[in-house]
Formats: structure tokens, sequence, C-alpha cells
């Protein structure tokens, strides 16, 4: 009789060490899933914030289309507006589905394997913006000049300060991408180093 209701105990006792176990597991993965998903939001809110300004200029090309009078400016025009509803788009989309990977279903090795794949569309994503950043800048000062003060820059003469903004802008956008690039870089690396955590 001793020795059955010995059994008995701990055989209960093994069922509550394994239920606690399980529920120490899923306390650790939820905790695992905000501390992953809060890497992203600071860096979603900058992107939203961008996004809303890119949209807006959009809209607000969009509304002045009329006043690109050649085909040239129009073709800039549709450009301009292409650049900044597109890439915003794509860049949002992009965060949110890796900001998303749910970590408290599917296994470790699939988890990681998914969240590699989708950082790198993402680090692919920023380095293609980067680029046309640098050509949206030749493409959306034509529209702009023509939109706020009716002068086709293709038929006036460059002015020394003119070239001097020029360069002043190429440098801006230089250290501003860079400085961007490093923080999805600096994110990444330490949400992909929160899901390491996960290995041990």
């Amino acid at each position: 009789m001793e020795l059955e209701e010995l059994q008995d105990t701990w055989s209960k006792m093994s069922q509550e060490l394994e239920k606690q176990k399980k529920l120490t597991n899923e306390i650790i993965l939820k905790m695992t899933q905000d501390r992953y998903q809060k890497k992203f939001s600071k860096i979603r809110n900058y992107e939203t914030v961008g996004a809303i300004i890119c949209y807006t200029i959009a809209a607000l090309t969009l509304l002045n289309f009329g006043k690109l009078d050649t085909w040239y400016l129009q073709l800039c025009g549709i450009l301009t507006i292409g650049f900044l509803v597109i890439l915003p788009t794509l860049v949002l989309k992009s965060l949110k589905k890796i900001q998303n990977l749910d970590i408290l279903n599917g296994s470790y090795k699939k988890n990681l394997v998914v969240y590699i794949k989708e950082k790198n569309k993402l680090l692919k994503l920023q380095q293609i913006s980067i680029f046309l950043s640098y050509v949206l800048l030749f493409i959306v000062v034509p529209v702009t000049t023509k939109i706020i003060s009716n002068k086709n820059i293709f038929l006036t003469d460059v002015k020394p300060l003119q070239g001097v903004a020029l360069i002043v802008a190429l440098v801006f956008i230089f250290f501003l991408t860079r400085w961007g690039y490093r923080g999805y870089k600096k994110v990444t690396n330490s949400a992909e180093n929160t899901l390491r955590e996960l290995e041990d």
C-alpha cells in the first residue's frame, strides 16, 4: 500500500513539474515575443511617419500634375509619385512581416530560417531605397521647382548657389541613409540575437 501511495505521489509530482515546465516555457516564449516585437517598434514608427510624409508629397504632386507642361516633367512627376508611394509601402509591409514573426508557434529552427529570409529582404530593400533616394533627388527637384515657382529647371542656367545646394543635399542624403541603414542593421542583429537565445 505504501509503495502504491509513493508511486501515486511520485506520478502526481511528475505531472505537476511537467505542467510548471510547460508554463515556464510559455512565459519565456511570450516574453521573448514581446522583446522581439519591441525591437522593431521604434523603427516602424519612424517609417510610418516617413511614409505619411511621402504619401502627402505624392498627393500634392498629383494634385498639381497639370502644372507639369512638358513630357519630361510629366515623366519626372510620374516617377516621383511612383517612388513616394511604392517604396514606403514595400518597407512598411516588410517591417510588418518581420515584426509579426510568430515565435510562439513553430520550431526554433523554422522561425530562425524565416527570420533570416525576411531580414535579408528588408536589408536589400533598404539598399535599393538608398540608391533610389539619389535618383529621386534629381527627379523631384525639377518637379517641385515647376510646381512651386513655375520654372522649368531644364531650360534655365544652374546658378552657383543651386549647385552648392545640390551638393549639400547629396552629402545630407549620404549621411542620413548611412545612419538609417546602420540603425536597421543594429535592430535586425539585435532581434536575431533575441531569437538565438531560445536555442539554449
